[in-house]
């Protein structure tokens, strides 16, 4: 029974941290870059990104990104995204590593284009 209630509590508090974390980021503040001008940068791979993306956004793998991040201008503002989010944190670390200063985490694509496309909606 402890067990049970453990892990219940586990996923009661990751939830928790997920609504906090889409309140701070996808509902605050991402749309707002992205009509500013802010690239968003897909870092799932190749084949990923051909399944469906944001559109107008730009795709360099978690896996190229050390040796492509050259291709990207640090005085932009770029918002990383993946398939689920751990990936997304690791290339915003990486490109702040590299000196990149406006660099925002995204989290899964999914669920940035769908509250950029409800604020769009919003705004009509």
């Amino acid at each position: 029974m402890r067990n049970i209630l453990a892990f219940l509590g586990i996923i009661l508090l990751i939830y928790v941290i997920y609504r906090v974390y889409k309140y701070q980021t996808l509902d605050n503040g991402l749309g707002k870059l992205v009509k500013n001008g802010a690239i968003i940068l897909d870092v799932r791979t190749e084949k990923e990104y051909e399944t469906g993306h944001i559109e107008g956004s730009q795709n360099i793998s978690l896996g190229t990104i050390r040796e492509r991040y050259v291709e990207l201008d640090s005085n932009k503002t770029y918002i990383t995204v993946c398939s689920h989010g751990l990936r997304s944190v690791k290339v915003e670390n990486i490109l702040k590593e590299k000196g990149f200063k406006n660099i925002y985490n995204g989290g899964a694509w999914i669920d940035l284009q769908k509250s950029l496309h409800l604020k769009t909606s919003e705004n009509k």
